[in-house]
């Protein structure tokens, strides 16, 4: 029963000062959707790179060739010659494996049209597209078949277009030299910029790897092996797992080094995302300074509030209200303004993040623990900064009170 008398009185008493109320409750509101909608942004940013780095290959581990020791000299990562497109058919039957693309590379001049250009040939798999996301702007890629039959087909980048073709001309059907074997190109990439490792996808040719191990280098080994788990979940498990194919195949006696080094992209994925996650705490935690400014504001206006009811104060002690009561009333009072501020906040800050997501595409997602956060830093605010205000009026005596005009 006393709640309710103090919620009515306290509602009567902010209603009698509508104008610096709803001033009051602007600033906690303000400050509540500020960390709301910067968290949202930076939510949807980190989702978005994430899902950015997940169609890139996120789940993609590469088996390279390792380290080969002649005389006791060892010569280093990617001088074994041991792995071979048998090892690659093998793999495939690791659990969690979801697609392979055995590679080889080299470096030629291409010639074309009246035109040369010095570009890397990369020898892959017909399934390279479905692990890298890649899209095409024109043409196809080529087949399981064509790769099998070592074909003379090619997929230009489109920087290797624009030097041998020129920018915007469709290479598909034409013909192109590297070094002096002939190919077809039937595909065109779209702009894809650098690969996880640095390469250039964009000043590349790719061709069937059989083509460069038959045509163009006369050679029977891989570069190596690119494969993708079914889920970012399963990559540990599959790297185990290609570990232990990969020695029985080669033979590895137990203790000994590995000739293969296979490698994942969870370190890339890890500082991105985290890199996303501390600016969105920086901007969090700027935004978090306009809550302390609406708390000061609530202090403010509990305190001019204290001194335009000291008489009022003075009757209610002189008939028989305890000093506990009248610092209730007054935290009250502190608490529905920045309760209602900070929801009205909350409706402020879904409401900015849904309209830039919708107006300017910027990707946007709410956490719902940052909304919990944000009110429960918003009443805690009412009391912290209100509990002042309402020691003072307790501690006013009624004599003093009453004569106060």
């Amino acid at each position: 029963m006393w709640f309710v008398i103090a919620l009515m009185l306290g509602l009567a008493a902010l209603r009698r000062n509508r104008m610096r109320t709803a001033l009051t409750m602007l600033g906690m509101m303000v400050g509540v959707a500020a960390v709301i909608s910067i968290a949202a942004f930076g939510t949807g940013a980190q989702d978005a790179i994430e899902d950015r780095i997940a169609a890139g290959g996120a789940n993609m581990l590469v088996v390279r060739a390792g380290n080969r020791t002649i005389g006791g000299v060892r010569l280093g990562m990617g001088a074994s010659s041991r792995l071979t497109s048998e090892d690659a058919a093998a793999l495939r039957a690791v659990p969690g494996v979801s697609l392979v693309s055995p590679g080889l590379r080299t470096r030629m001049q291409v010639v074309a049209n009246g035109e040369n250009w010095n570009t890397s040939i990369e020898g892959t798999g017909a399934e390279m597209p479905a692990i890298h996301d890649w899209t095409l702007a024109a043409g196809r890629f080529f087949t399981a078949r064509e790769v099998e039959d070592a074909e003379k087909v090619a997929v230009l980048g489109p920087a290797v277009r624009d030097e041998v073709f020129g920018p915007g001309v469709n290479p598909v059907g034409r013909e192109i030299r590297a070094g002096i074997v002939p190919l077809r190109v039937i595909g065109l990439l779209a702009s894809k910029g650098t690969d996880a490792g640095g390469q250039d996808q964009d000043d590349t040719v790719f061709v069937p790897y059989t083509t460069v191990q038959k045509r163009m280098r006369g050679v029977t080994y891989l570069d190596r092996i690119t494969l993708s788990a079914g889920s970012a979940d399963a990559v540990d498990q599959v790297q185990n797992g290609i570990s232990q194919v990969l020695r029985r195949r080669h033979a590895i006696a137990p203790g000994a080094p590995d000739d293969f080094r296979v490698q994942n992209l969870e370190e890339l994925v890890r500082i991105r995302t985290s890199a996303t996650q501390t600016m969105t705490l920086f901007l969090t935690a700027i935004a978090a300074v306009s809550l302390l400014v609406g708390g000061v504001g609530i202090m403010n206006t509990m305190l001019v509030a204290v001194t335009e009811r000291t008489r009022e104060i003075g009757i209610r002690t002189a008939i028989g209200a305890r000093s506990r009561d009248v610092l209730l009333q007054f935290l009250l009072e502190a608490l529905l303004i920045s309760g209602a501020g900070g929801a009205l906040g909350v409706a402020a800050g879904y409401a900015a993040a849904n309209g830039v997501e919708y107006w300017l595409g910027w990707p946007a997602r709410v956490p719902i623990d940052v909304v919990w956060l944000a009110v429960g830093v918003s009443v805690a605010i009412g009391v912290v900064f209100g509990f002042y205000p309402a020691a003072k009026a307790s501690s006013i005596d009624p004599i003093d009170a009453l004569r106060f005009e």
